[in-house]
């Protein structure tokens, strides 16, 4: 199979490892030439994913047309809020018979539309089936290193999401497929607000039985505002909802939770985003995910105090008393 991953950060080089590692034809394409250069050169993307080797049989490119031509499957792996900048410079025709196959995370700020969404929103000619996602909990250091991960293939189609399946799977990267893709989009992106939550937990010193519950309670709210989507309630359960819900909380590779923790310390948001490279979707995600919210009349309070606290500089510690003195409820 011809592949081309879009966006050359720890995950998209990652994917392309893994594709490669697959048996597959496949082309990282990165945006800034001086990189690609730098990339194509050093076989080591020292910047996103150190340490680990990229096969010299892989292409690497800054020619956003090479990368999109004649492939049978291309993934998305830019973030959320720079994709749609991308899409729009991808020739119709170079992606008639492709299948787009998403990897990010994250609501668009303005339109309120998950990735799957804005695509058609910019190439309405694609077709529902030619449009995929791949999510889960995967962090990229860990599956670069070729430890045992499993995620979810989601696609209304289907056949799609089976053959995004079989083009990932293999003896350390197990894929499962679903036709849930709003759910499977919805579950990703949100837990990353939620993570962010978890971290200004950590930060600001309070303890697992706080952590406990703001993740067990923060599915809830993700799922309340899921099925008001359209979504159906057991991708939540799955690995796409409380499977990368658990490891963006707790694990130390998570940028979410970074972000969160760095703000439970007393932190304001512009430093902390200024001292990193990598890009932490559940921030423009909190605003984006309130406004869904919102919009569905879905009662989402951890994703509302976690946008309090990065946007309106709420103190942490008053955002979790008001979410503890909140009026008592059945579970």
């Amino acid at each position: 199979m011809k592949v081309s991953v879009l966006g050359a950060g720890g995950w998209g080089t990652t994917l392309a490892i893994l594709l490669h590692y697959n048996g597959h034809d496949v082309t990282l394409w990165e945006y800034k030439k001086s990189y690609a250069k730098e990339l194509n050169k050093k076989r080591v993307n020292a910047k996103y994913l150190p340490g680990v080797k990229i096969p010299r049989e892989m292409n690497i490119t800054f020619d956003l047309k090479n990368a999109t031509a004649d492939k049978n499957l291309i993934v998305l792996a830019v973030p959320t809020q720079f994709l749609r900048g991308v899409v729009k410079k991808i020739d119709y025709l170079n992606i008639r018979d492709s299948i787009l196959c998403s990897v990010s995370k994250g609501i668009e700020k303005g339109t309120l539309l998950t990735v799957s969404q804005m695509l058609e929103d910019v190439h309405p000619l694609l077709k529902p089936e030619q449009i995929g996602v791949l999510s889960g909990p995967s962090h990229a250091e860990e599956v670069s290193r070729r430890i045992p991960t499993a995620v979810t293939a989601a696609s209304v189609d289907l056949d799609t999401a089976k053959t995004i399946q079989v083009a990932f799977m293999n003896s350390y990267f197990r894929v499962y497929a679903s036709t849930d893709i709003i759910g499977v989009e919805l579950g990703g992106a949100l837990k990353n607000v939620i993570a962010i939550g978890a971290g200004i937990i950590d930060g600001a010193g309070f303890g697992d039985n706080t952590k406990a519950a703001i993740m067990t309670r923060g599915v809830a709210e993700i799922s309340r505002l899921g099925l008001a989507m359209g979504a159906r309630p057991e991708t939540f359960a799955g690995l796409s909802g409380m499977g990368d819900l658990i490891v963006t909380c707790m694990s130390r590779h998570s940028r979410n939770r970074f972000v969160g923790e760095q703000i439970g310390k007393g932190k304001k948001l512009k430093q902390v985003l200024k001292a990193m490279d990598m890009v932490a979707e559940g921030v423009e995600t909190s605003r984006s995910a309130s406004q869904l919210a919102k919009k569905h009349n879905v009662e989402t309070p951890i994703t509302y105090e976690v946008y309090q606290i990065l946007f309106e500089d709420k103190d942490p510690i008053k955002a979790t008393t008001d979410l503890m003195t909140r009026d008592m409820k059945t579970e």
